[in-house]
């Protein structure tokens, strides 16, 4: 091998070498960043470990919210009108925020089995459903329609 073969196959070595580590290190940027949404029926149905970081996405079932008197804590049960997930959340929601609204909270399950939410978003009028929500409604429906349960089960 003579030698401006031997530099070229090392400079070649280390930028395949410096690929290899820029894409490793933004794929992990990548997945600490990235959160799914999921609807009651696919938590139920996936048995998301406690801990991981999600989005839930549904609607705010009726007569669901308490609000804690003496702080911000609220909670309440989002739905996809086949399963629900109960939610806790400690801030100030926003303002379109209210029971049979469609929304969407980041947070993780605890150890007790509810949702506890970091961010709540509730940023459209009452006729509007995001598509990800209406999605996995959509899915849900189709998935308990397939096993045979009634609709509007939870």
């Amino acid at each position: 091998m003579t030698p401006t073969r031997k530099r070229r196959l090392i400079v070649i070595s280390l930028v395949l070498g410096a690929v290899c580590v820029a894409t490793g290190l933004t794929v992990m940027a990548l997945q600490e960043n990235m959160t799914y949404l999921y609807s009651p029926s696919e938590i139920r149905a996936q048995h998301l470990p406690n801990g991981a970081n999600f989005r839930l996405g549904g609607v705010v079932l009726e007569n669901s919210l308490q609000r804690d008197t003496s702080s911000l804590k609220i909670d309440f049960v989002v739905t996809d009108r086949f399963n629900t997930q109960a939610v806790e959340y400690t801030g100030i929601l926003p303002d379109l925020f209210r029971e049979g609204q469609s929304i969407i909270a980041q947070g993780k399950i605890d150890t007790n089995g509810k949702f506890v939410a970091t961010q709540v978003l509730a940023k459209h009028d009452e006729t509007y459903m995001p598509k990800e929500v209406a999605d996995a409604i959509a899915k849900a429906k189709t998935a308990n329609a397939a096993a045979g349960k009634p609709s509007g089960a939870q």
